[in-house]
Formats: structure tokens, sequence, C-alpha cells
């Protein structure tokens, strides 16, 4: 069964406290919340207060000053660019070889609802493309989740590819602003149906990698969860080491 996720609490504070710090809401040299008040807001402990904290001034976002707080840097680190492999998943659905495999609203599965934070069931609009290379065969196969409320008024819910790609069309339809994203890759057994798509032999394994994809606010807009043969595809990422 696929590994279900649900970014740790500490994320979800370490994000909601950047993007108010980029959005100004938490100018340059304003003193941040108590560590009591944010336990209270995120519901949450200590402990978990502290370490998200602790991320966000070793990362360059904020300074302690002994007895008296932690505050916000004048001037927020350069956000880190978006992985490769990332951008490409995200990016135009009308290049290669892709073929939209079928499109339909139906009650969120498991692994959407975990990564859109939302109840089991809820309606969402499923999205599956098949992308092919030559001389390799298919590559990946990748299902968008995106909640109807989000999709209402776009093209998502076509079976047309989009070619300005799911993340250019959502922004540009909607006007959402998207911040970041995470990701979280594993590996599984195919089903019968990956097994037949990708054209993979019985028994065969798969890299997952399922992304969500987060606005200003700190909640998660919609998910990528992209299956791929690992002898036909890798995954590769360069940051810098602080």
């Amino acid at each position: 069964m696929p590994i279900e996720y649900r970014p740790p609490k500490y994320i979800t504070i370490v994000n909601a406290l950047q993007a108010r710090i980029e959005d100004g809401t938490y100018a340059s040299g304003e003193m941040l919340p108590s560590e009591t008040a944010l336990m209270a807001e995120f519901d949450t402990s200590r402990p978990t207060v502290v370490r998200s904290l602790e991320i966000l001034r070793q990362d360059g976002w904020i300074d302690t000053q002994q007895g008296k707080g932690r505050f916000v840097r004048s001037k927020p680190p350069e956000p880190r660019k978006m992985p490769a492999h990332a951008a490409s998943l995200l990016a135009d659905e009308a290049v290669g070889r892709v073929r939209i495999l079928d499109v339909a609203e139906v009650p969120a599965p498991a692994r959407a609802s975990s990564a859109l934070d939302i109840d089991a069931g809820s309606p969402i609009v499923v999205r599956r493309r098949l992308v092919s290379v030559d001389g390799l065969g298919p590559v990946e196969l990748g299902t968008v989740y995106v909640p109807v409320g989000l999709a209402a008024g776009t093209d998502v819910g076509s079976t047309a590819p989009l070619p300005e790609g799911l993340l250019r069309h959502l922004s540009v339809r909607k006007g959402v602003q998207f911040t970041h994203v995470t990701e979280r890759i594993s590996a599984r057994p195919a089903t019968p149906d990956e097994r037949e798509l990708l054209e993979v032999d019985d028994g065969s394994w798969l890299l997952t990698a399922l992304f969500a994809v987060y606005t200003r606010d700190g909640l998660p807009a919609f998910a990528l969860d992209v299956a791929v043969p690992p002898a036909r595809h890798e995954f590769e990422d360069s940051f810098p080491i602080t």
C-alpha cells in the first residue's frame, strides 16, 4: 500500500511563519509571537514550536536575542529554486508524448486527502496522464488531485493537455499565488493497472513522488502523485550545504 504522508506539525509552523515574513505580516526587526502564543495558535507542544523556530534561525529568517525574544531578520534569504525534476513534472503537459488517460470528479482517496489535508471522501477532480519517451516507452504515470472549488472555472476537468502547465494554468485562472512544494519519495509494488500502463513485469516496484503545492496562507492547494519505473527515470537535485 502507498505510504500516506501528512507534513509534520513543525514543518507547517515553519511554512506559515516564512509566508508571514515574506508578505510583511511580520516586518523586519519585529519580534515574533511568544512560544506560548504559537503553541496555542498551532495547537502543539513547546518542543515542536522550539524546533520550528530553530529551523527558521538556522536558515537565516530570524535572530534570537537572549532574554528578549526572536526577531525577524532585516532581509530574508533568497528562496531555494524548485528542483529540476519537480519543475518538469509541474510544467507543460503538451510537451513530449503525453496522453491524458482520464479525468473525473470523485471522493478523495486516502492518499489525496492526506496530501491536501482534507477529509477523506471530499470531492476532488482527479486527472491522470501517461508520459512516454521514444526508445524507452512509458516513463511516468502522473495523477493530479485538485479540490473541486479550485478546479471550478478552469480546464482541469478537460481531457485536453494544458499547454501552459497545471501550475501556471491554476495561477492565471484562479489568481492563486503558490509559494512552495513539499515532496515525499517512496517505493511500492506496482498495481495491475500500473503494470499494464507502464509496461512493467509482474512483481515490479515503482518509485513514487507525492508533491503537495502550497499557497501563501500555508495551505495545500493541489497535489501531484507520480509513479515511475526506476529503470527508466531518476530524480536529481542540488542544494547548498549550510
